[in-house]
């Protein structure tokens, strides 16, 4: 018997290993746990399966393209629990941006899962979760590296290879990181098949990048066990580097990264596919966070969250 039923999730973003996780090389995600994703699940008796979303409201069976991958997940998981004909509305309410490297996607579909699940009186293991989110992962990005999914429904920091199952990775870092929205969409597909055609053109230097990128993951988890702040500031700044190199930043990124320095991050980088979306920016302290907020404000940023390290508690800035 379908009931009324809630899940939640949460955006992430990636720290570090963005394109060189997709060659078997390490990635730090971090769970951004207070920007959330919920999906409510309210049974109905007039036989009809409904979405209610800021991209669209109406008939499931009616919904656009968009949503092809969340209605595959919905009906291989109704058919799982034999409840095809089951009637519902699917309220979906995010503060993620899509497009936006935040993995607004995984997030949905993680919310789903846990709601449907909840809804059946399911029990649901992290590993059927996983893969149960992967349904739609695969029909939305192709060959999605499973970053995403892994940090939308983890409490954690994620360290994340490739075919490997993710790994907490718990840190104590005394800072600060402001993620903020240049407005510009993410086109991580895009992104990942330029590096593959950049790797196919110039080997020699795609390579070194993506090594070298490698190499600055595995620098960066050593200064966040050991809470070196500037140490983890100038391995931000190195990956920002390469990821120029591999042609995946944009002219708006490269310029907010450069305020965000100029006005007291010690790192700062695009975080998720690239070629628009979000950056992040370290600060040592709540007051170099405020500056670079105000800083990116000035430039007419979309909207940015500032996160202590060690908190939920996020602040949100919006610039319009």
């Amino acid at each position: 018997m379908l009931k009324q039923a809630m899940g939640v999730s949460h955006a992430k973003v990636i720290l570090i290993g963005e394109h060189s996780v997709v060659y078997q090389k390490p990635a730090i995600a971090l769970p951004l746990p207070a920007v959330k994703t919920t999906a409510k699940i309210t049974p109905l008796n007039n036989g009809q399966q409904r979405f209610a979303s800021r991209y669209y409201s109406g008939p499931r069976q009616t919904a656009p393209i968009e949503l092809e991958g969340i209605n595959a997940l919905i009906d291989t998981l109704l058919a799982r629990f034999h409840a095809i004909d089951s009637a519902f509305e699917l309220k979906i309410h995010s503060n993620l941006p899509a497009e936006r490297g935040m993995g607004s996607s995984a997030a949905t579909a993680v919310a789903i899962i846990r709601a449907l699940y909840q809804a059946f009186g399911q029990p649901l293991t992290h590993e059927q979760l996983r893969a149960d989110a992967d349904i739609s992962e695969h029909i939305i990005h192709g060959n999605p590296s499973g970053l995403d999914v892994a940090t939308t429904s983890a409490d954690a920091a994620v360290w994340f290879h490739k075919g490997e199952d993710p790994v907490d990775l718990p840190f104590h870092l005394t800072s600060y990181l402001v993620v903020a929205d240049s407005g510009i969409h993410g086109q991580t597909g895009l992104a990942v098949k330029h590096v593959a055609d950049f790797k196919e053109a110039h080997n020699r230097l795609a390579t070194h990048a993506i090594n070298h990128l490698g190499a600055l993951t595995e620098a960066a988890k050593d200064a966040l066990l050991k809470n070196d702040v500037l140490h983890l500031g100038q391995v931000l700044n190195r990956a920002q580097a390469e990821l120029r190199t591999l042609g995946v930043s944009h002219p708006r990124l490269d310029q907010m990264i450069q305020v965000a320095r100029q006005n007291g991050a010690v790192g700062a980088k695009l975080t998720g596919g690239g070629m628009g979306g979000c950056i992040i920016a370290l600060a040592k302290t709540a007051k170099d966070a405020a500056k670079i907020t105000t800083a990116l404000k000035q430039m007419n940023i979309l909207e940015t969250w500032t996160q202590p390290f060690l908190s939920e508690e996020v602040v949100y800035d919006d610039a319009n």
